[in-house]
């Protein structure tokens, strides 16, 4: 009878990290390497695309200020009154308050009158599809009010081949210039105010409040298109370098041959 065979010695146990690896450490390993490179490329793409995001559009409804519309703000220059302050005849605070009024009148003039409020270039455009080629140009008498309103409006005149006015006595304040600015030809008669101010985008009410920073970079991009809007209607940039060094509470009124030297008046009054 044959003696038993001797019992094989006991292997040694494998280390930890071989045993984590597998039967095959090396396979492991190198799709460990493929999934940390995936994920890496990943991570790549997404923040180059986040880099390169274009910024989010003007909230709808923004507005150059978180107060309503004010008229006849005090002039920021000193020595520098509104044009026609002390005529009587200019239109009263309240009515200016009020949302803009649209109102044809002889000639093909299309008289705006009032605070620009979210939806008023809505109605703006029904009234020139209505009218259709009749009117001609578009008398403006306006504190400001939404600056997407405004800047809506004002490339609606420019496409449609318009020409604005203010008329003496008349106001357009704040985002009103931006309308007035995208004329074709451009008038200003003896004794109109017109000024403009630092904007920035309040939101309407019942949507949420902008922290510090997104406030600020919100403010920044309504700047910017306003800016853009008036190069782009052949008007001296220095115009909304004056709007942003103005506070809110006050205007800087251009005088008649500021007008004309920055361009925002193409006409002789």
């Amino acid at each position: 009878m044959e003696a038993p065979a001797p019992p094989s010695p006991a292997l040694p146990p494998r280390p930890l990290w071989r045993r984590a690896l597998g039967e095959r450490p090396d396979e492991t390993l190198l799709r460990a390497v493929l999934r940390t490179l995936l994920v890496l490329a990943v991570a790549v793409v997404v923040w180059d695309f986040h880099e390169r995001k274009p910024a989010p559009p003007l909230r709808p409804g923004a507005v150059p200020a978180e107060v309503p519309a004010v008229p006849y703000l005090p002039s920021a220059r000193p020595g520098v009154k509104p044009p026609g302050e002390d005529r009587p005849g200019r239109s009263p605070d309240s009515a200016l308050r009020q949302p803009m009024t649209l109102e044809l009148l002889a000639d093909g003039r299309l008289e705006a009158t009032g605070t620009l409020t979210p939806g008023t270039a809505e109605r703006f455009a029904a009234e020139l599809d209505k009218r259709g080629s009749y009117v001609k140009t578009v008398v403006l008498n306006s504190p400001g009010g939404s600056v997407s309103d405004a800047l809506t409006m004002g490339r609606a005149i420019r496409a449609r081949g318009l020409d604005t006015r203010v008329e003496a006595k008349g106001l357009c304040a704040s985002s009103c210039p931006l309308i007035f600015a995208s004329g074709v030809t451009r008038t200003a008669l003896p004794g109109a105010a017109i000024g403009v101010h630092q904007v920035f985008a309040a939101l309407p009410p019942g949507a949420p409040r902008l922290d510090g920073a997104e406030g600020m970079a919100q403010a920044q991009r309504v700047s910017a298109e306003a800016q853009r809007h008036l190069v782009e209607m052949g008007v001296d940039p220095r115009v909304w370098i004056s709007a942003m060094e103005t506070p809110p509470q006050e205007m800087f009124y251009f005088t008649a041959p500021e007008l004309s030297e920055l361009k925002l008046v193409t006409s002789p009054s």
